[in-house]
């Protein structure tokens, strides 16, 4: 059995502006993210999900309760030594590649990192061309990225983080910027770093199309825990959902429709190759 990557104990934190008011943006949250597992992070615009992302990467430290990250304890008097090491465990990948992106040449700014921990010349070169091809930018390397497209950009974020060889990946809303093909190859990355290089994945996200994908959901609103489970489990849940201003994928949604006019279905997928499926044996089985 997997040991636990990510252990949230009565998390909490909150925000104060500069006239003393405080917001709570995550209130005494609870879970365990296990080594190699892929979790996708739901919530609706301010329920705490960034915030969290953060504290996972020591750019926030906690107000209350213990995180445990890869074995480390996250304070705010971590020494600079404490936060290297965090930070080398868990990478971040951003809303907006052009912010992560500083060589004018692609392999140069994969190496950007790891040159920053001191890896030696060959070991460098080896893990940025491994990491370029890990996310299909290897042909790309000597471009300007500056010339590559928004869905090209995003990988060679990624691989940026991948050279540095983290031990998770958060996502935070990663492919909120990129056009539909774009968003695609950056999942298939995604899916890929996971299931072949058994990397543990936070994804936060506001497809859900993207979220089916993942072995599992956090769903956080208003600072809590709304819903943990897998994504079958929680899109079952189609109307608690929408009160906390989230949608379900298409077919769930579909399902769920015809299932209030009366056409009842055993089961309850979420994915449209399924939906698909129960539809046409339903429609068969009324001829």
């Amino acid at each position: 059995m997997a040991e636990p990557f990510i252990i949230a104990e009565n998390l909490s934190y909150t925000y104060t502006d500069e006239d003393g008011d405080s917001t709570d943006a995550l209130k005494g949250v609870s879970f365990t993210v296990n080594a190699g597992e892929y979790v996708a992070v739901l919530g609706h615009n301010g329920s705490g999900k960034s915030t969290l992302a953060k504290l996972l990467n020591v750019i926030l430290t906690p107000s209350g309760g213990k995180l445990t990250v890869g074995g480390h304890v996250i304070h705010s008097e971590m020494s600079e030594d404490e936060v290297f090491d965090v930070r080398r465990d868990v990478g971040m990948v951003f809303q907006n590649p052009d912010n992560q992106l500083v060589a004018t040449i692609v392999e140069e700014d994969v190496a950007f990192g790891p040159e920053n921990l001191g890896i030696p010349r060959e070991e460098m070169r080896m893990r940025v061309d491994d990491a370029l091809k890990t996310v299909g930018m290897y042909e790309h390397r000597a471009n300007q990225p500056h010339r590559l497209s928004g869905g090209q950009k995003q990988r060679v974020a990624i691989a940026g983080v991948i050279a540095m060889m983290p031990k998770c990946i958060v996502f935070d809303e990663s492919t909120a910027m990129l056009d539909p093909r774009g968003r695609a190859e950056v999942m298939q990355t995604i899916r890929r770093l996971n299931q072949d290089f058994g990397m543990t994945i936070l994804h936060i996200t506001h497809y859900m199309d993207e979220a089916v994908m993942a072995d599992r959901i956090l769903v956080v609103n208003d600072g809590e825990i709304y819903r943990d489970g897998t994504p079958k489990e929680v899109f079952a849940d189609v109307e608690g959902l929408r009160r906390v201003g989230l949608d379900v994928p298409q077919g769930r949604e579909l399902m769920h429709e015809l299932s209030r006019s009366g056409i009842r279905f055993d089961d309850k997928p979420i994915d449209i190759e399924h939906c698909a499926e129960l539809l046409l044996a339903k429609y068969n089985a009324l001829k």
